[in-house]
């Protein structure tokens, strides 16, 4: 076993790297970022090294410096974690070959399942059904678009080295194609450097459940069973689960049997996740699964399927990398309970979920939920990282336990000083559509009415005029629970308003295209610009019909959060 890694990656999922090679008496390296000099998880690991400034670009991605770091630390062996350099096949070559352990499959592995297209190709061959689509490297945007009515509408475009929902867009008529594909490009380049997509038919009611598998050098390969990973808004995940509720067993036999195929077919080590859309648009019974990518790397939900087997996969990680066999067989796998993960970010989910910035002034969570976190009270949500606060996992004895157990770990977290998806979390959990599993991609789309209502603070004031206030009675009630009559609260200080027709900037972030000019007529829902930041992009639209009185910003504009970019009168 190794005696020190480093670990090239931040935030919580280095501090989870940390707390396993504590208890096993492996030493840490953490690299940081300017940004993140004040981290817990810079604290926590036995050394850590500044590698350069906020960006990750000048940080994080800077393999030449996080390498020459573990060389003169000591370090044996670089756990990417995931993000950043996780998937990056010439970083892991490079480890390689400075003598350093990448712990992480081999780079042709990464290679073979880091474009879409070939991966699929790849799977096809392999026997493991893929969904319909175009995968080839001609990027002509009328092939692309010959392409797209040759499968049919809707359709789904990919950016082939993509991931977390970015490069992605439906397209549900021709009329849309080349706007929704030039997007997807953009979106590609900027976030993968790497513009080419792919197209596939849109399922309209899929359900995204993905297999935790792992291999070893001796050349066995097990799976972990499943996760379902279908509540999700923007293609970005949101509640993950294991075991997938409903899923027959006959299907998870198969698509177990599948993901061990995909591993095998490229002679894969490590841990690694193969994910599959299932058209349940005639429901679960019988319904056929596709291929969708292979994510080379540990994943974030890999937390729901520890609770479900018991295992500590950081642990399987090293002993795998530090070239043992696995520790435990298919045979000797088994699942217990029910896991849910909930994903709490820092964004706005009454603006479209935009990201959201801030000091945390309160953070507080229950002791009866496991919690994967990167700050504490106190720390900054910046502009530069993932906006995911925590990660809040809980495990019962079979999905009811657990989902009652997740409302009480929701609403017993406490979270003040920015906009958060914490009461949209929370009514998602208390949902009876989701009670009932009845899931798929489209089911936040689909109750976004009722999932968007606001949900009332507990720390906020109530009117001083009203003597009928809970706060009135400490004796013993809960707040919040969906069962109780709606509370009629109102607030000592709000935010500052907003005038109708200004178009602000709801973060710092760069132009990457403006539609209208000064003196031209809009109507209301029209689209305005495209701000990208966080490597995502948001359409920004009309509020209302009007005259552009002023447009303050252009194309390639750096732009300040909550500058005003447009004024309609």
């Amino acid at each position: 076993m190794f005696k020190k890694i480093l670990i090239a990656n931040r935030g919580e999922i280095a501090r989870r790297i940390i707390r396993t090679c504590k208890r096993m008496n492996v030493q840490t390296v953490a690299v940081y970022s300017e940004a993140d000099a004040r981290a817990a998880f810079v604290r926590e690991a036995d050394h850590a090294v500044l590698i350069g400034p906020a960006a990750a670009s000048d940080s994080y991605l800077r393999g030449d410096r996080i390498m020459a770091v573990a060389l003169e630390t000591g370090a044996e062996a670089i756990h990417p974690g995931y993000g950043f350099l996780s998937e990056n096949a010439d970083f892991a070559e490079a480890c390689e070959a400075a003598g350093l352990t990448f712990i992480g499959p081999r780079p042709d592995a990464i290679r073979a399942m880091a474009l879409k297209g070939a991966a699929k190709a790849l799977m096809t061959a392999a026997g493991v059904p893929v969904t319909p689509g175009y995968h080839d490297n001609d990027q002509d945007t009328d092939h692309l678009a010959k392409e797209a009515a040759r499968i049919d509408y809707p359709v789904l475009i990919k950016a082939v080295a993509g991931g977390g929902g970015k490069g992605m867009r439906r397209v549900d008529a021709a009329v849309d194609f080349v706007d929704a594909l030039l997007s997807a490009q953009r979106e590609g380049q900027a976030a993968f450097g790497d513009p080419m997509v792919l197209i596939e038919k849109y399922l309209e009611v899929p359900r995204h459940i993905e297999i935790q598998l792992f291999a070893d050098e001796h050349g066995n390969v097990v799976h972990l069973f499943e996760r379902d990973c279908s509540l999700q808004r923007r293609h970005q995940k949101v509640i993950e689960e294991a075991p997938a509720p409903n899923l027959p067993d006959a299907m998870r036999q198969a698509m177990g049997q599948a993901a061990v195929k995909a591993a095998q077919a490229i002679q894969y080590r490590g841990a690694g996740t193969v994910e599959f859309i299932v058209d349940v648009s005639k429901g679960i019974e019988g319904a056929p699964f596709y291929f969708m990518e292979m994510n080379t790397r540990l994943q974030v939900e890999h937390s729901v399927t520890e609770a479900i087997t018991g295992l500590d996969l950081v642990e399987w990680q090293l002993r795998v990398a530090a070239g043992e066999p696995l520790p435990k067989t298919q045979e000797d796998l088994t699942i217990t309970g029910h896991a849910i993960e909930a994903r709490l970010y820092a964004e706005d989910p009454q603006n479209d979920f935009l990201p959201a910035t801030g000091t945390l002034e309160r953070l507080e969570f229950p002791p009866s939920a496991r919690i994967e976190s990167a700050v504490e009270q106190g720390d900054e949500v910046s502009v530069f990282y993932d906006p995911m606060i925590a990660k809040i996992i809980v495990h019962g004895k079979d999905r009811k336990q657990a989902l009652s157990r997740m409302r009480e770990a929701l609403i017993e977290t406490k979270l003040r000083g920015l906009a958060t998806n914490l009461g949209f979390l929370r009514r998602v959990v208390s949902d009876e559509a989701f009670a009932a599993a009845e899931i798929d991609t489209g089911f936040i789309a689909r109750h976004q009415e009722r999932l968007l209502a606001p949900w009332a603070d507990s720390e906020m004031a109530p009117s001083p005029a009203d003597p009928t206030s809970p706060w009135n009675d400490i004796t013993g009630w809960i707040l919040n629970l969906p069962s109780r009559a709606p509370l009629n609260l109102k607030a000592e200080a709000g935010e500052e308003m907003i005038a109708s027709g200004d178009i602000k900037a709801p973060m710092p972030g760069k132009l990457l295209d403006v539609f209208v000019t000064a003196g031209e007529t809009v109507e209301k829902g029209q689209k305005l610009l495209i701000l990208g930041a966080m490597k995502i992009e948001h359409t920004m639209k009309a509020p209302k019909a009007g005259l552009v009185r002023a447009v303050h910003a252009a194309t390639g504009d750096q732009v300040a959060d909550k500058a005003v970019l447009v004024e309609i009168e």
